[in-house]
């Protein structure tokens, strides 16, 4: 029984180390930069970061991200401002920070082709950002941003506005010592990237969960229901925009309109607030906007997004 036992052992052993070389030979895994949060309490990605964002099992996507001196994956180091020069922020969460594909090839970096080279777009992208991070971001860096001819804020109706203030979130809690001692080991950033690690650790917050209500009370959440979520989200957009003096005429929100309700975008006219919507072109498109494996955008779909940027800016000439 025990040699049995350490034979189990050594081929387990064996097991991982094969995979672990697998995993980095053929660069398999995953290589998310570390975060942090800065001393104005914006959350960014820490400068001076170069890698590679893999999705899928067998790369089927692959983007190459450099982190700037600002913390934003970006082709310029430094976010300058220098005359006569036109600039353009383009501010959002992981569709525009841009994982997805290479760095040169962003959505900025197509505006820009598209508009010529007077036209500078810097890039402020932070998957999970929503409006409240985003107005945060705005009114924390005012000194930037109110150097910018135009800020072009992506904004998904559906997920950007559930909230009405904002706090920092608890993405930062993930970046513990463990976590950032496992990166380090390759196999195990595979396996949790396509999917295997996930039961395990569910399974263990099952029983943790158990033994924690053996040893309280429950307690009765005092949170209403949320009959009118439309209501609510609007609500909060009407709360956001108010509290960080949201610019009407420099800022333009970059919208898909068939998700939004016609209440919100009947306020958004009536209230003189800019928007573009990308919607109807990436639905109309013949050709696939959005990744085979992922909902970002494809080529494609950040091409369309660009040149309809590109023809609201010239509009403004």
């Amino acid at each position: 029984m025990i040699k049995l036992l350490k034979r189990f052992v050594i081929y387990v052993l064996l097991f991982f180390l094969c995979l672990e070389l697998l995993v980095r030979i053929f660069h398999l895994h995953n290589e998310r930069p570390v975060r942090f949060l800065d001393d104005r309490q914006v959350e960014r990605w820490m400068s001076n970061q170069e890698d590679y964002s893999v999705v899928g099992n067998r790369r089927q996507n692959v983007g190459h991200y450099r982190i700037n001196s600002f913390g934003f994956n970006s082709v310029y180091d430094q976010y300058d401002i220098k005359d006569p020069e036109k600039y353009i922020a383009l501010v959002g969460d992981s569709f525009i920070e841009g994982f997805h594909q290479d760095y040169h090839r962003s959505l900025g970096q197509k505006i820009e082709r598209s508009l010529g080279d007077s036209i500078k777009v810097y890039e402020f992208g932070y998957a999970g950002y929503d409006l409240a991070d985003q107005l945060h971001l705005i009114q924390a860096y005012r000194d930037i941003f109110k150097e910018m001819d135009h800020v072009v804020i992506y904004m998904r109706f559906t997920d950007d506005l559930e909230r009405s203030e904002y706090k920092h979130s608890n993405r930062l809690s993930l970046d513990t010592p463990i976590s950032r001692l496992a990166k380090h080991v390759k196999s195990i950033v595979y396996l949790k990237d396509i999917g295997l690690v996930d039961p395990i650790t569910k399974s263990l917050s099952r029983v943790l969960s158990l033994f924690a209500e053996g040893s309280r009370t429950r307690k009765l959440s005092s949170t209403p229901i949320v009959k009118d979520t439309y209501a609510t989200r609007i609500q909060n957009f009407k709360i956001l925009v108010d509290q960080y003096g949201y610019d009407k005429q420099k800022n333009v929100l970059l919208l898909d309109y068939s998700l939004c309700p016609n209440q919100f975008l009947s306020f958004l006219d009536e209230n003189k607030f800019k928007s573009i919507d990308f919607g109807k072109d990436l639905n109309d498109s013949e050709l696939p906007t959005t990744l085979i494996y992922d909902q970002h955008w494809n080529d494609n779909g950040r091409q369309l997004i660009a040149e309809l940027v590109a023809e609201y800016v010239r509009s403004t000439y």
